[in-house]
């Protein structure tokens, strides 16, 4: 699946066109808002179906629910960790940086490999220690990063699904290079060779009871949010090659009147068994598969999708369908990694058909997008490739999410295709989307004991019952319209309980009157009915705030050197500028007018590109002279990224500059800062 997809020379197209596979490859009633207050009663609650009041219109670009995730490979340190023999600090800095990319683009959920070859990212009883964190088989990395991996994303409220590759044992074909004490080393007949790879085989049902056994020993022990496979099941066919599984099927291929039939029957008893010890252990944990972008083409089967291309159902023995009817999948991700209109595998073929199949299951689909394909040719080097398709996905309401492969390429964002995606369709957060079948029910509504306006926002304090909680901001403080919670056009987030109380702070919040409210969500992100409104009044604790951008009427100055552009979506109002670094200040100036000599925090908005420059200048002019705070304007863009506080003057003035005097290359940008009296 998604592991090897960037790594083998073959294209998605190259697949299609010559039949290999690779593995790139009724409403409520209205709630008057009232003070916050710790005893007051909960509001009248919205319909906790997660479903809107039907007379609501909601928009399209900002649904309520919607998983949005990256998929995080280890195998050949694709992502994660990057290189082998990294330090513990080094390992789990990078691991927060990927966080730090999927909440950037209001993601909330990431699929991290943890098993790619026959081992493990935790310490298991079952197989050993990863080659891919230490670079030797077995060696112990130091710590537990499965635990931590876990504690980080939960930390951000952000799902955490487990990446398990089931058969795949190592990248070679040498036992004797396995760790000692590995499975294979112990019971060599339990694998195969098979195109300069070695595998489990599938047909041994001792080898099935083993490789389970050892992804359950991960459910069982950690607090995962989903088990998740990809699409490597048995391999892909290789040119000249037969999967050398003739004497198992002699042995236990009874009852089958072909190899290929026994084979399909391997894999379906593969899933259906994981999913029942999946279930049996841990309810709520979901389990998803992300299989080949084709099942079947309909000149082969009528129930198969208008399509030319390899087959997973007669290739990789993986009849997928039968997963999704039968019920075995909580969620499916096919491997949707053509553009619209290509001629073997449309796009706009491939999802429809999806849909039809998962339609009437409790089966949710979301889309797996080849993020990596970005600046490989044709449609892949414009902007809007990926932003269309998430576009014809709306016409699906089958369709509940996407999943992008890889992270490297999120981060990439090659010719700005993934911040023209983020800007069409993550420009406010979702909550992930429920599974009544799951189990369970929403939880009580909870209670905003506080609301207050502090240096970083406005901290609403939260008590209640719930795996965690969604916050909403309503402007001013009139009565509550049931349609204001029907989308996310005012959701701000989701925050993960913590004991007793749990605060969110609201980075964004003006000077303004806001009404704040909160709804539980349970593990399954079933959704309470909405709290008593907890209103902010203007100016309270913080107080004065102005944003100021480069088309502020007599708030920005710059020389002729600085260029204007409107092109990267994530810019703050209609342009921002941008200069070449010199040995030379050059400063642009941002102006205000503070109310009173006082400490303030500083805030800054640009936007991103792997080629802007990794140490802008930005000048601060405070009361004891020019403070200069560098940032690293290749990542974090399109929202406001703290410099700090700082004690300042009173008056109208220049407060905040961005330098060009840099020796690191790339464009300096300068577009928007926001100055709060803390």
């Amino acid at each position: 699946m998604a592991s090897f997809r960037t790594l083998l020379t073959l294209t998605a197209t190259a697949v299609l066109t010559a039949g290999l596979a690779t593995a790139p490859a009724s409403a409520s009633p209205t709630t008057p808002r009232a003070a916050v207050s710790g005893s007051a009663p909960a509001a009248a609650a919205l319909a906790t179906t997660n479903a809107a009041p039907a007379q609501c219109s909601t928009n399209p670009a900002t649904p309520k629910h919607q998983f949005r995730a990256m998929w995080i490979a280890s195998v050949y340190n694709i992502d994660w960790p990057s290189a082998t023999g990294l330090s513990v600090s080094q390992q789990q800095a990078e691991f927060r940086a990927w966080l730090d990319l999927a909440e950037q683009h209001n993601m909330n959920a990431v699929v991290v490999q943890i098993r790619p070859t026959a081992d493990a990212f935790w310490p298991s009883s079952y197989e050993p220690w990863s080659q891919w964190l230490t670079g030797t088989p077995g060696a112990d990395p130091g710590y537990d990063p499965l635990a931590f991996m876990v504690q980080e994303a939960h930390r951000r409220d952000i799902e955490f699904h487990a990446w398990f590759n089931p058969y795949r044992v190592a990248t070679h074909t040498t036992v004797g290079n396995l760790a000692p004490g590995h499975p294979v080393r112990q019971n060599p007949h339990w694998a195969f060779s098979y195109n300069n790879q070695l595998y489990y085989n599938p047909g041994i049902p001792a080898v099935r009871n083993f490789v389970i056994d050892a992804m359950m020993d991960a459910v069982t022990r950690y607090d995962i949010d989903g088990v998740h496979f990809d699409d490597y099941f048995y391999p892909y066919p290789a040119s000249g090659q037969q999967i050398p599984d003739q004497a198992t099927y002699e042995q236990y291929g009874g009852g089958f009147s072909t190899i290929q039939d026994w084979r399909r029957n391997n894999i379906d008893l593969l899933v259906e068994e994981m999913s029942d010890r999946i279930k049996a252990a841990k309810s709520h944990v979901k389990f998803g598969i992300s299989p080949f972008g084709i099942w079947r083409n309909s000149s082969t089967d009528p129930l198969g999708s208008d399509t030319n291309g390899l087959q997973s159902y007669d290739a990789i023995y993986a009849d997928t369908r039968k997963w999704i009817l039968e019920g075995w999948l909580d969620y499916v991700v096919p491997q949707v990694y053509w553009e619209i209109g290509h001629n073997a595998a449309d796009y706009a073929v491939l999802v429809p058909w999806w849909s039809d199949v998962v339609s009437g299951t409790d089966v949710q689909l979301f889309i797996g997008q080849g993020a990596y394909k970005l600046g490989t040719g044709g449609p892949w080097n414009t902007a809007s490739v990926l932003s269309d398709h998430l576009m014809l996905n709306r016409n699906h309401p089958q369709v509940r999410g996407d999943v992008h492969f890889s992270a490297k390429d999120v981060r990439s964002d090659r010719h700005g295709a993934i911040s023209r995606l983020a800007s069409d369709h993550y420009r406010r957060a979702s909550i992930v989307p429920p599974m009544p079948h799951l189990g369970g029910s929403a939880p009580n509504q909870p209670t905003i004991t506080s609301a207050t306006r502090s240096g970083s926002g406005v901290d609403v304090t939260i008590q209640g019952s719930a795996a965690s909680y969604a916050v909403y901001r309503v402007d001013g403080d009139g009565p509550l319209d049931p349609c204001d919670l029907a989308d996310a056009t005012h959701l701000l987030g989701t925050v993960r309980a913590s004991g007793s109380a749990t605060t969110f702070t609201d980075t964004t919040a003006g000077s303004q009157t806001y009404s704040y409210y909160v709804t539980a969500l349970s593990r399954n992100h079933l959704e309470s009915g909405p709290s008593t409104a907890a209103v902010v009044p203007p100016g309270s604790g913080g107080g004065w705030s102005a944003v100021v951008d480069t088309t502020t009427p007599g708030g920005f100055t710059a020389s002729a050197a600085w260029g204007t552009s409107s092109w990267s979506p994530e810019r703050h109002g209609d342009s921002y500028r941008f200069a070449e670094p010199v040995s030379a200040s050059d400063a642009a100036w941002f102006r205000a007018d503070l109310p009173a000599s006082a400490t303030y925090r500083v805030e800054v908005w640009y936007p991103s590109h792997p080629d802007y420059n990794s140490s802008t200048p930005y000048v601060v002019a405070t009361t004891g002279g020019n403070e200069v705070i560098r940032v690293d304007q290749r990542s974090n863009g399109g929202r406001w990224v703290d410099l700090g506080t700082f004690q300042l003057a009173a008056g109208d003035r220049n407060v905040v500059g961005v330098s060009r005097w840099t020796a690191t290359s790339g464009y300096v940008i300068a577009d928007a800062v926001r100055i709060t009296r803390t």
